[in-house]
């Protein structure tokens, strides 16, 4: 840090297993990437090429190793793993993330609808390959999961190989863990964390009031993804107090989780 302030929360040291900021890159470019990695690498810890943007991202090989160079891991959108799937792809995923040098993978059944033995088989094959983050969670709004299913559903991935079961909420954060107003599931929320471990759930949050919510109910070191290029340093400034909205949270041992 730039300068020394006292009562600062203290923030889990890179490379860390919680306390997590997934960025989603919707298409940068390389400079914009560099850009981002300049200021925002302390505090980045994965990058996601968001949904199916890989397939028409051009130099994508030069992009992913931008972010290498910084020692950031890159994986693709769960609905490019999705893509394959459909098209009776599975092994040519496995192909393209080797090829790409990809060493986390997402597993998702956001927008299609896959038997969930079937899901925890497709995390036990590529957790041989390396981490596999699996996303719960409906894209479609009409589709509400009660608490206990997703309970249920994590907790069998995080079984089958998953490293962190993500809450999905859509790169709008709309949808499963909040509702159509991007207000907060809390009582979902708080049932969730009865059963299935802080540090293990991915919270989706790309919005400023989502990732508020979860800095207050769990911490400076929660782990929260979908988050905006341009919201790396504004996020890590709430995350420690140095911002309005969480000013007061960390002054005198508050807050610290």
């Amino acid at each position: 840090m730039n300068f020394n302030l006292t009562q600062i929360p203290d923030r889990i040291k890179k490379p860390r297993n919680s306390g997590i900021t997934m960025v989603m890159d919707k298409g940068l470019s390389i400079p914009e990437a560099q850009n981002m990695m300049s200021v925002g690498h302390p505090h980045i810890d994965i990058v996601k090429l968001g949904f199916g943007t890989s397939f028409v991202t051009p130099n994508l090989r030069e992009k992913i190793e931008v972010y290498k160079s910084y020692d950031i891991p890159v994986y693709f959108g769960g609905t490019l793993f999705e893509a394959f799937l459909i098209r009776n792809q599975f092994n040519d995923y496995i192909s393209v993330c080797k090829e790409y040098g990809i060493s986390y993978m997402e597993v998702s059944d956001g927008s299609i609808n896959i038997p969930h033995a079937e899901k925890c088989g497709y995390i036990e094959k590529l957790a041989k390959h390396g981490t596999v983050l699996s996303e719960v969670g409906s894209k479609d709004a009409a589709h509400i999961i009660p608490p206990y299913k997703w309970i249920e559903l994590m907790s069998a991935e995080l079984k089958a190989g998953s490293s962190y079961v993500i809450a999905e909420a859509r790169e709008a954060g709309n949808v499963g863990i909040y509702r159509g107003s991007g207000e907060v599931r809390e009582g979902l929320v708080q049932e969730i964390l009865t059963q299935i471990p802080g540090e293990k759930i991915l919270w989706e949050a790309p919005q400023k009031a989502q990732q508020l919510y979860f800095i207050e109910l769990l911490g400076c070191n929660v782990n929260l993804g979908n988050i905006a290029p341009t919201e790396v340093i504004p996020l890590e400034t709430m995350r420690i107090g140095l911002r309005g909205d969480t000013f007061n949270l960390f002054l005198n041992g508050n807050g610290q989780h």
